[in-house]
């Protein structure tokens, strides 16, 4: 049963790192079902290293946007749309490092994800009612300052429940990003912000796994990969032609349920 916990576990990153629902919220809810045994930090090491699959995903599905050195690619291009990543991903690099420890200890449980999927629903349902004109259709020629001011509303997803895809994309939308170039540069801002958080748990944890842990890992990694991929796929399909309402009704009933169930212990 532990391998069968690992495979959900790594479905349910892979499905909810990237839409705007709160991968971390989802994984404290399920975490809370389905424990996995092992040393002393497994665990958390487990939750961090399911989330690189997904961070390889989403570079082999825009590996032409990203990579700089391909045949055809505007190499100029490529590193601006970089250097507006890194600027987007810096608020979140400098308050994340002065406040992991703090989050983690007060807010990470059931309440807050709960508040904070409802609040960040009805956010989506106000964004998609309010017409903002768009100035930005391609994440590449995104303002220095609107990058930065983007990775200030990431630093919002430090809360958990919160959503990093949803904080990004409500707070591109709000600058005046088209919304498939708000969901792109989430992505891409995913990159840095994902692999910099994995890397500090990794640090905090260790590597020192048994066979089974490793077993375990594994299992976890291939699922939350392939999941990740498909709905980045489907995702950037569906984005293009429909809005993020059916999100924010998803998030305030799974907040209200969690609310409730909490109600009736």
């Amino acid at each position: 049963m532990q391998y069968v916990f690992a495979a959900v576990l790594g479905l349910v990153e892979g499905v909810t790192e990237f839409l705007p629902v709160s991968s971390t919220g989802h994984m404290i809810l399920v975490e809370d079902l389905l424990r996995l045994e092992g040393k002393p930090g497994f665990a958390d090491a487990f939750m961090v290293m399911i989330q690189l699959p997904a961070i390889l995903a989403v570079v082999l599905y825009f590996w032409r946007r990203l990579w700089p050195f391909g045949a055809g690619t505007d190499t100029r291009a490529v590193f601006g749309l970089w250097a507006r990543v890194l600027t987007a991903f810096l608020p979140a690099a400098v308050l994340g490092f002065l406040l992991d420890d703090f989050i983690e200890a007060r807010l990470f449980n059931p309440p807050t994800v709960a508040a904070a999927l409802v609040a960040g629903g009805l956010a989506l349902l106000v964004i998609e009612r309010r017409s903002i004109p768009v100035r930005h259709v391609d994440p590449a020629l995104v303002g220095f300052r609107t990058a930065l001011l983007i990775g200030f509303f990431q630093c919002l997803a430090m809360i958990p429940g919160t959503s990093r895809s949803a904080a990004t994309i409500i707070g591109a939308m709000l600058l005046g990003v088209g919304r498939p170039a708000a969901a792109e540069f989430s992505f891409f801002l995913a990159l840095p912000t994902m692999t910099g958080a994995a890397g500090l748990k990794l640090l905090e944890n260790g590597l020192a796994f048994s066979a089974r842990e490793w077993g375990l890992l594994l299992t976890g990694a291939v699922v939350s990969f392939v999941s990740a991929y498909a709905v980045v796929a489907a995702f950037m399909a569906y984005i293009r032609r429909r809005n993020f309402v059916p999100f924010a009704w998803y998030r305030i009933a799974l907040g209200g349920a969690v609310l409730g169930w909490m109600f009736l212990g």
